[in-house]
């Protein structure tokens, strides 16, 4: 019986509701494209892992055409630094002849000439009878006094002088200031032979580093 109001409409080709494909068919399909998809991703993973091994091996031969260029390189400057081998042996021998020079004169106190600026400091009419310089080493410092209040030394210089007249050792003392390296100075004994004999005056006078040659110092110091 057809209800008032509505038509029946039949529809011709729509799609099917029933499926009458085996489950066993439709299990083998499945399964098919999950071994396409497996397989897919086994050959991506592959070139993936080429490409990598490739990029690696770049790198690597990249590298070793950096360290081959770096080796030929240092042989290169090996090989020009030879050249100059002689050369250097005779810079290094200077230096050691300069370093020895100026370690073995670096207490060099040239005498000659110190005692003739003390006989420069002498009242007329005195002349220096005997002289003795006690100094010290390079490799051994000068002993310095244990007396208070006195400056260091590094030599002694004591001299005994002569003089027809009673000499004014207080003025020659006060002379002797002027002396290069002049550190202290003290006064020995005064003695006479006889009546009509000189005067013998002992000295003792000691000398600071300024009184160095420095010879082979080296420039700008």
């Amino acid at each position: 019986m057809n209800r008032p109001g509505r038509s029946e409409i039949l529809k011709i080709g729509g799609e099917p509701r029933a499926d009458l494909l085996p489950p066993e068919l439709r299990l083998q399909r499945k399964a098919q494209q999950t071994r396409q998809r497996l397989w897919l991703g086994a050959g991506v993973l592959v070139v993936v892992m080429l490409l990598g091994t490739g990029l690696a091996a770049v790198q690597a031969f990249s590298v070793k055409m950096v360290l081959a260029a770096e080796q030929q390189r240092s042989a290169a400057l090996l090989a020009e630094q030879k050249k100059f081998i002689s050369v250097r042996a005779v810079q290094e021998e200077a230096g050691m002849v300069a370093a020895a020079q100026h370690v073995g004169t670096s207490t060099e106190i040239d005498l000659q000439k110190y005692l003739n600026a003390v006989q420069a400091t002498l009242p007329g009419g005195v002349l220096l009878t005997s002289v003795t310089l006690d100094s010290g080493s390079p490799f051994q410092s000068y002993t310095q006094a244990s007396v208070p209040l006195q400056g260091s030394r590094v030599a002694t210089l004591s001299f005994t002088a002569t003089s027809p007249t009673l000499p004014e050792v207080p003025a020659w003392l006060d002379s002797l200031t002027g002396l290069p390296g002049y550190a202290d100075a003290s006064p020995g004994s005064v003695t006479r032979a006889d009546a009509a004999g000189a005067y013998t005056v002992n000295i003792t006078m000691h000398i600071n580093e300024a009184a160095f040659t420095n010879r082979f110092a080296a420039k700008g110091k």
